[in-house]
């Protein structure tokens, strides 16, 4: 991934899950780290899907219909977005725009409205939204949700072995810090 294609992705996952009283945002936790991770990776390549068409527009309930794979439909649709936020904005990128106008960007693209060349609009958005909201949550040794901040949050044990004693316990905070995959950084000297 570029500079130019982080810093995008820094900005647009910043409006999805911006940094609140609640929490951090998705920035704040890696989940710019996460996407270029998956992206370059056997999910960016497609390697497991079945991608030889035939190529007709899916409906929407049939999931990732592109002969694009993820990594292609990302970079093809970060220059598109730009390319569209030129015209509509006065030469800006999406990353000069106010916090306000990236808003309405990201909403055109929700809604299908925005027309980008090579790209639909809703497609990427909707595959977008998702890999945020993958690497929100994920576990920490993808990338994203640093710190296991997000399962703190939201009182997620993590990869905990057991927490069968707290299963039935309804309306009542699980008392114990999450576990990522690869253990808790205060269980090893080299934290």
């Amino acid at each position: 991934m570029s500079a130019d294609e982080a810093a995008w992705l820094d900005a647009a996952v910043s409006r999805l899950i911006p940094q609140d009283d609640m929490g951090p945002g998705a920035r704040e936790l890696g989940v710019t780290l996460f996407i270029d991770r998956q992206l370059a990776g056997a999910y960016g390549r497609a390697e497991r899907w079945y991608m030889a068409g035939p190529w007709s527009k899916g409906s929407d309930s049939q999931g990732y219909q592109s002969r694009m794979t993820p990594a292609q439909m990302y970079r093809a649709a970060i220059k598109a977005i730009d390319v569209y936020c030129r015209g509509k904005f006065g030469g800006k990128p999406f990353v000069e725009l106010s916090t306000e106008q990236q808003d309405t960007v990201l909403g055109e693209l929700e809604e299908g409205k925005a027309k980008l060349q090579n790209v639909d609009a809703k497609a990427f958005f909707k595959q977008f939204l998702l890999n945020t909201q993958e690497g929100y949550f994920a576990d920490p040794m993808y990338g994203g949700n640093k710190d296991m901040a997000a399962w703190k949050m939201i009182g997620f044990p993590g990869a905990r072995y057991d927490y069968r004693d707290f299963v039935g316990q309804h309306g009542k905070r699980y008392p114990l810090p999450p576990v990522a995959i690869y253990g808790r950084p205060d269980w090893s000297s080299k934290a």
